[in-house]
């Protein structure tokens, strides 16, 4: 304000030819912020939308988004399966660098009233874009974890996380949300639990009969207290698993639970309405939407409107209605003029899960040619997902880019746009893709991607750009059941270490490059430069782990405890149930 009026002018001419010079695509870049909008399916396989190959599942509107976009074909989750991977893409770092990758079997948020989640001083990239000026939601799945210490601190809420509004379920979907489905939560552990309770039961029935008739000489109280044991028991696990539905299949709107049990008649229609409300409500300043689908997530939810539609049962039903939400959302952008500046991302959290099933009818997706599915931290079945972004005028239309992404990815990316900074006070995994997007530069990043199951390292992913070879080593492999299966049939999920797992020294190697499938493994005999690839990922390894420092253990056996003063309630415990959206 101190220049002379001259000299203002003489820099603003400058200034003014510049911007006058600049593409279109830069100037709108410098001069607004766009809307973003993320899409994010569950459980969903790249295998399953018609883009990626599908010809039984029709998906037009999700192709629609890659006609109009960029598609990605090695867009990578950083873990295999709900958890940790959302972590990881809220974060930008991978799940155990806030701790939310397990060392045990437990390796997702169990409880609603569990104390474990996502670290409140974790920065996502909702707290930064609100920060920004954003206007900021999330519709749908959360999985994050609620509460740490009381049941009204929300410590893991998406509202103590940088949305400003929520309504969806804090956990997610199972089929112990519908009385007709048979149990999916812990199903072998409440049988056994069951077994026992039956045998205490019958021990205590057994003595009282025996005292009674005089066979053995036992007293009452010795009886009385098998009794009272007995129920204390069956008390202690029935009061969590009993009530599942009540506990865990829940909605809620910003700190309010607003059903209790969720109605799931209606659930689809209300997230669909929330969103379109959603972008209505901020249509006139930058705002986030995070759409995370309860879809294609068993019980698989699916309106009668679209039941019996596909060739592919009630699985394809369920993609196709998902699909659908997804064209009403887009319809919704384009109603309101905001199609142009409005940047739209596709894409699942983790591959789709092969053991899925009841009886004949499989319930998980499909994950095309790729090796594997969901649980699995190595196989690019569990890992390799769809990834599509469409900003129209600003990205290229019909591009399909060959390098490898991850899901962490979006953290920078959209950081960035939004005019943000990433934190410097901590490990950032993700990398920023606009630049990969826009074509000014032609490959990614990310010369090493590491793929964790648990805690538990994997595999390795070496992209070697001067040779265009993505090498791929596997230290750790699941043990499928049938052999030659392909899955873990046996146990419904596979493990991430223990009698479950075979350890590879030399690791498996693969070039993704040639071998996509993962079917053959290179050797020393059959690869010129085995050794020189497996020393080259070794020393990555050893510089990664470097970078790794120890945090609280988020799914510790403690943390993944139901505690009941922890349990979301809309009334007195354990009274806890209403239809708040009943009148709607």
């Amino acid at each position: 304000s101190f220049l002379p009026l001259c000299s203002r002018k003489s820099l603003m001419t400058p200034l003014v030819f510049y911007l006058l010079l600049q593409p279109p695509q830069l100037l709108l870049s410098i001069t607004t912020k766009p809307n973003i909008v993320l899409l994010m399916a569950d459980d969903l396989g790249i295998g399953d939308i018609g883009c990626y190959g599908n010809d039984t599942i029709r998906t037009p509107n999700i192709d629609r988004l890659a006609k109009e976009g960029v598609k990605l074909t090695q867009h990578i989750a950083a873990a295999p399966l709900c958890t940790p991977s959302r972590a990881a893409f809220l974060t930008g770092r991978y799940p155990l660098r806030s701790g939310m990758d397990a060392i045990n079997n437990y390796r997702v948020i169990f409880w609603n009233g569990g104390s474990g989640g996502l670290p409140p001083n974790e920065t996502t990239f909702a707290k930064i874009l609100q920060q920004q000026g954003y206007s900021t939601g999330l519709i749908g799945k959360w999985h994050q974890g609620v509460n740490c210490e009381s049941y009204r601190d929300h410590c893991h809420h998406p509202l103590n996380h940088g949305f400003g509004y929520f309504y969806g379920m804090p956990f997610t979907l199972i089929s112990d949300c519908i009385t007709t489905e048979p149990p999916e939560m812990d199903r072998e552990f409440r049988r056994k639990l069951w077994l026992y309770t039956q045998m205490m039961g019958l021990a205590t029935l057994t003595f009282a009969l025996a005292r009674l008739t005089g066979l053995i000489s036992v007293r009452w109280k010795t009886v009385t207290c098998l009794a009272v044991f007995s129920l204390l028991f069956f008390a202690s696990w029935f009061s969590s698993y009993g009530f599942i539905r009540y506990w865990n299949c829940i909605m809620m709107r910003n700190h309010e639970v607003t059903e209790q049990p969720m109605v799931t008649e209606r659930t689809t229609s209300l997230i669909l309405k929330e969103s379109i409300s959603f972008i209505g409500r901020n249509k006139h300043k930058p705002f986030l939407l995070f759409l995370s689908f309860l879809h294609s997530h068993t019980p698989l939810l699916t309106t009668e409107k679209f039941l019996g539609k596909s060739r592919h049962g009630l699985y394809g039903d369920n993609v196709e209605e998902m699909d659908w939400m997804v064209g009403k959302v887009l319809d919704a952008l384009e109603k309101e003029g905001l199609k142009n500046t409005t940047l739209v991302y596709f894409a699942s959290d983790h591959g789709g899960w092969l053991e899925r099933q009841e009886g004949k009818r499989q319930l998980g997706g499909w994950n095309g040619i790729y090796r594997g599915g969901k649980a699995m931290g190595g196989w690019e079945g569990g890992i390799r997902v769809p990834g599509i972004f469409r900003w129209p005028g600003m990205l290229p239309a019909n591009t399909v880019i060959d390098e490898p992404t991850s899901l962490m990815d979006i953290y920078p990316t959209v950081v960035h746009l939004a005019g943000g900074a990433v934190p410097q006070d901590r490990v950032i995994d993700g990398r920023d893709l606009m630049p990969l997007l826009q074509g000014t530069v032609q490959h990614s990043e990310h010369e090493f991607l590491f793929h964790y199951c648990g805690v538990h390292l994997h595999a390795v992913r070496w992209h070697q750009k001067d040779s265009g070879a993505i090498w791929k080593a596997h230290y750790v492999t699941p043990v499928f059941q049938p052999p030659g299966a392909g899955a873990c049939y046996d146990r419904g999920f596979c493990p991430c270490f223990g009698e479950g797992v075979t350890h590879h020294d030399p690791p498996l190697l693969f070039d993704l490059s040639r071998d996509p499938s993962e079917a053959k493994p290179l050797t020393a005999e059959t690869e010129p430069f085995f050794h020189t690839v497996i020393e080259k990922i070794g020393r990555a390894i050893e510089e990664h782990r470097r970078t790794l420092t120890p945090v609280p253990e988020q799914l510790s056996f403690y943390n993944i405890m139901w505690k009941p003063w922890l349990q979301p309630c809309c009334g007195t415990f354990p009274f806890c149930w209403c239809d708040k959206e009943g009148n709607i």
